[in-house]
């Protein structure tokens, strides 16, 4: 399927034959230790690890995000996607929670049918929930219900790391600054003993 959209990308023909066969009859084994696995063929997927992996799964999840952006724009649901390799984000904004909560189903529903479609698995053991807000009092989100599209029920974190930040729900960033003030002191600390070593 990915040679399919490599040809409708219109890319030179060079490219597009590289690409058959780089993705065919590829083949791999396994080491840990002194074990070796044998060898056996692989073809499926982009082949882990590899410096094209990113930019293959960019171009087969781009269709997949127009799609999904242009569903969500012609039922009029206000949430945009963010995706970075195979880490996804849903963005819903909205005064209520609860209208958020309900954007945010739909839009999870829409992009699991149309991740299954494209041959892709959501980890709903690995997805989260997470609410931003202003208000000085004391914030309560009530969960996000995802049982009956194959997920679970997401509490609202307090505060969750995406791409190296740490965030929380204020956006004060101080959880941010205490991890990686503690994580270079540390480091520093550690340079002292090795100096000291033979």
């Amino acid at each position: 399927m990915l040679v399919l959209f490599l040809v409708k990308a219109d890319l030179d023909p060079k490219v597009t034959s590289f690409f058959k066969d780089f993705l065919v009859k590829r083949k791999t084994n396994y080491t840990w230790n002194k074990f070796s696995s044998p060898i056996f063929e692989i073809n499926v997927g982009v082949g882990q690890g590899s410096a094209l992996s990113p930019i293959l799964s960019a171009l087969y999840l781009s269709p997949l995000l127009y799609i999904l952006e242009k569903h969500l724009k012609t039922i009029n649901i206000p949430v945009s996607l963010l995706s970075f390799v195979d880490n996804s984000l849903l963005i819903s904004q909205n005064k209520s929670i609860d209208v958020s909560n309900s954007q945010l189903f739909c839009s999870y529903n829409i992009l699991s049918g149309l991740l299954d479609k494209f041959g892709f698995n959501i980890e709903h053991s690995k997805t989260e929930s997470f609410h931003f807000n202003r208000s000085h009092r004391m914030f309560n989100p009530p969960p996000l219900d995802l049982l009956s599209l194959g997920g679970l029920v997401l509490h609202s974190k307090n505060s969750w790391k995406y791409l190296g930040f740490i965030f929380n729900q204020k956006l004060t960033f101080h959880q941010h600054i205490d991890f990686y003030s503690n994580k270079a002191i540390s480091t520093v600390k550690y340079m002292k003993l090795l100096g000291n070593s033979t």
